[in-house]
């Protein structure tokens, strides 16, 4: 028996070394979806819920796809409905599946192989946004260190304000730790049974939130960057310097206008005073790069807000981070292509520096499979639910851009709806990232080159 167990045990590995050497893009799919199996079984037991009763498998399933895609969406209350084992089982599923698709495959092909492969750390280098592929080793587990260290200073930040909320010492410790990880994974789950709403003006707990909500959206590369050049801030990447002045731009403008619609609305900022008023919009203009964390009811907000978080939310995060969407970077990329289109530049140029129109030709491919999902989700999710159409596009940009906001209407829907939603939020944590990496190794030099003709465009 034990020989035969370890014949297989080899078999299975000789198997995944080589799939590591052929196709680490598609071990990096298979790694997620086989950790998002490993945690639905681990939900699926009445030790997992606070009644006993085992959770039915499209709820454990759902909730293990949002945790590991770091999304935030959920068909029953984290703190009510799944017992102290099921929470620590959905923590351990954010942390995992924070670290990123590539760099999730890249430990399972050390694991497995004891070494990383040249297209492999090529495909992980694209994630971590290094040059020198000798040092993607160290970085991976610069990655794990950094982002664990990030955790626990935001959980340190919680901690002192859940004691005064009157919480005992263990479960003040315990929600710190929770939200700490949640919110630098960008994940939106809520340990507590009553959530945020009752919070919308409490700054010592709100900051520390939004602080690492915004840094874990940064991402990785963006991260080390800074830590690297954090006396020369002049000498910061191209790719950190579109991520913070876009990303910053998005919250300022998306906080503004949250504060002008919402400021008279009596279902959410109304009845706040004016400093309440301002952090609520801080609050609401940061989760949407990909944060599901929410201080006021957001199905009480006016459809233009509804349609203002979608756009946000569509565009999500920095590159290889914890947020989803298409990546702010993709997004001024575009911009600025149009800018210089508007010129008549020939290069696209910004901070001294020409984009390659390789980037251009990626991120149109990025944001074009991005609505391409958006859309025929959205087409399913109305025909199953009969819904309105500002409702299902809410929920569906939601989970693509693994941002977890709702209307309220996620726990409402149908079996074949979750499904559908389970189905996105797995292609929007591996779907951009993996296309991306993919494509940015699949360069192809031609000898024969066809004639050029210019079509009519416009």
């Amino acid at each position: 028996m034990a020989e035969a167990f370890s014949s297989q045990l080899v078999t299975a590995r000789g198997a995944l070394d080589r799939l590591a050497r052929r196709s680490p893009a598609r071990l990096a799919v298979f790694s997620f979806a086989g950790v998002v199996v490993l945690f639905t079984l681990l939900l699926l037991g009445p030790w997992a819920t606070r009644s006993g009763k085992g959770a039915s498998v499209v709820d454990a399933l759902f909730t293990a796809t949002s945790a590991v895609c770091v999304t935030g969406l959920t068909v029953v209350p984290t703190g009510a409905f799944w017992s102290p084992f099921g929470e620590v089982v959905i923590l351990v599923a954010i942390k995992v599946g924070g670290l990123g698709v590539m760099t999730l495959a890249s430990i399972l092909g050390l694991a497995v192989s004891r070494h990383l492969g040249l297209t492999q750390r090529m495909l992980a280098a694209t994630e971590v946004k290094t040059t020198r592929l000798g040092e993607v080793g160290s970085l991976i587990r610069v990655v794990i260190i950094t982002s664990t260290s990030l955790e626990l200073a935001v959980a340190l930040l919680l901690f002192p304000r859940f004691l005064v909320l009157r919480q005992s010492v263990g479960e003040a410790a315990w929600h710190a730790l929770f939200f700490g990880i949640s919110a630098f994974n960008n994940a939106g789950f809520v340990p507590t049974v009553e959530g945020l709403d009752g919070y919308v003006g409490d700054w010592a707990l709100c900051l520390p939130i939004i602080v690492g909500v915004f840094i874990g959206s940064l991402g990785f590369p963006v991260i080390l960057n800074i830590m690297r050049n954090r006396r020369r801030l002049s000498s910061l990447s191209l790719h950190a310097k579109l991520t913070l002045v876009t990303g910053g731009a998005l919250v300022v403008v998306g906080a503004v206008l949250f504060l002008a619609l919402e400021w008279t609305n009596p279902g959410t900022f109304g009845p706040l005073s004016v400093p309440d008023k301002i952090l609520a919009s801080l609050f609401q203009g940061v989760m949407p790069r990909s944060a599901g964390f929410s201080t006021v009811d957001i199905g009480s907000m006016h459809e233009t807000s509804w349609l203002i978080t979608d756009a946000l939310m569509f565009v999500g995060g920095g590159s290889a981070s914890t947020a989803g969407g298409i990546k702010v970077t993709t997004l001024a990329v575009m911009l600025l292509a149009i800018v210089a289109e508007a010129r008549g530049d020939r290069d696209i140029e910004v901070f001294r520096r020409r984009i390659p129109h390789e980037t251009i030709r990626l991120a149109i491919a990025v944001t074009f499979v991005g609505a391409t999902a958006v859309l025929v989700s959205s087409l399913l999710l109305l025909e199953i639910t009969g819904w309105s159409l500002d409702v299902v596009m809410y929920e569906v940009i939601s989970a693509f851009a693994t941002v977890g906001l709702s209307t309220g209407v996620t726990p409402h829907l149908p079996d074949a709806g979750k499904y559908v939603l389970v189905v996105l939020m797995f292609v929007g944590r591996t779907g951009t990232m993996t296309l991306g990496a993919a494509l940015a190794l699949r360069s192809r030099r031609r000898v024969v080159r066809m004639p050029e003709e210019r079509p009519i465009i416009g």
